[in-house]
């Protein structure tokens, strides 16, 4: 048994703290639509689910190292390490709004910082470098916009962090690199979803290539909504900050519109995928790219409604919970059912 978890370790998908970043987006939509018990046993789920992951990845960096490098540095799975900064930045996010701890998101923040740099520049570097490279069909995929993703958390966490600074130099800093986190995180989707956008109508793409993670086509711009409608909420904490207010409220709500148009094509797909060519509905561990977009597009609807003082947009919040509880629910069955026939394999 040993033998096999510690192989389980070493050939871990690098996009698994998805899981962490789904059932946190899932809690703080419960908590904001008055969930309130729903929203602490989803904190208690995802606090096993984050413990259990990280000692998982602290293994597989400590044993496995040449794992690490080979994943990183590939073009289909060195973006799913962003995954991490998000997943950190998503937990610490729980843990303000719902048990107001921010001794420990605060840790989290600095942690993801330092993560989201050695990731960063790791990946970039090596995709950028490398002297035989895939086709463009072949190389990239929706997870590279996990990179925007992880930016943005780490501009909500840190606009969440504010509340509880007393310096005002440093209030000034922390907004400051709030702001600029989201602006990179624009620029990050912007131009990888060009490349997306153009393999979508230009390049051929078979019904098997429709994975999962395309869904942070649109989970990324939801995130970067959540980013936006956060800072405008916290504007007041830092008076310099309003001169980009009027700004940072357009941009939001063209990132906002941009997650609501690719909706219903990702469902045309998915249903191209799975209805129409009978694509087999098994448990992928990708999955949880899909989960989280939609529940981040329930969190940062709701958000976004508040900020611009719209309150009509909480009902689309509302709609959108129903299908971020179903596809969670669904994505938590499958992985029970995988992990039990895993078993009866083992044995």
């Amino acid at each position: 048994m040993f033998s096999v978890v510690m192989s389980k370790i070493k050939n871990l998908f690098p996009g698994y703290f998805a899981l962490i970043m789904a059932t946190g987006a899932l809690s703080i939509a419960s908590n904001l639509h008055q969930l309130t018990a729903v929203s602490n046993l989803l904190l208690g789920i995802n606090t096993v689910f984050i413990v259990c992951l990280s000692s998982m990845v602290l293994i597989r960096v400590i044993k496995y190292f040449d794992m690490i490098i080979k994943d990183i540095t590939s073009h289909l799975r060195g973006a799913g390490f962003f995954t991490l900064v998000a997943g950190l930045n998503v937990y610490g996010s729980q843990l303000i709004i719902i048990k107001q701890l921010y001794s420990i998101a605060i840790i989290l923040w600095f942690v993801s910082i330092f993560l989201w740099g050695m990731i960063m520049y790791t990946f970039f570097t090596a995709v950028t470098i490398q002297k035989e490279k895939p086709t463009l069909a072949e190389g990239i995929n929706g997870a590279w916009l996990i990179a925007a993703v992880a930016t943005q958390s780490v501009s909500v966490l840190g606009t969440l962090l504010v509340p509880s600074i007393e310096s005002r130099y440093l209030l000034e800093v922390i907004f400051f690199f709030n702001l600029s986190m989201y602006l990179l995180g624009c620029m990050l989707y912007l131009s990888i979803i060009t490349l997306i956008f153009y393999r979508f109508t230009f390049l051929g793409l078979k019904h098997d290539a429709i994975t999962p993670p395309y869904w942070v086509n649109m989970g990324a711009v939801a995130i970067a909504t959540l980013a936006g409608s956060a800072m405008i909420i916290n504007a007041e904490y830092w008076q310099p900050f309003s001169q980009f207010i009027s700004f940072i409220k357009g941009f939001t709500l063209f990132y906002w519109v941009t997650g609501t148009w690719w909706i219903p094509l990702l469902a045309i797909l998915m249903i191209w995928r799975y209805i129409i060519h009978r694509y087999p509905i098994n448990y992928d561990q990708q999955m949880w790219g899909m989960v989280f977009p939609i529940a981040m597009y329930t969190t940062a609807t709701y958000q976004l409604s508040v900020a611009l003082e719209l309150e009509f947009l909480s009902i689309i919040s509302n709609v959108s919970l129903v299908p971020a509880f179903i596809s969670w629910f669904f994505g938590i069955i499958l992985l029970i059912g995988h992990l039990y026939k895993d078993l009866l394999r083992r044995k």
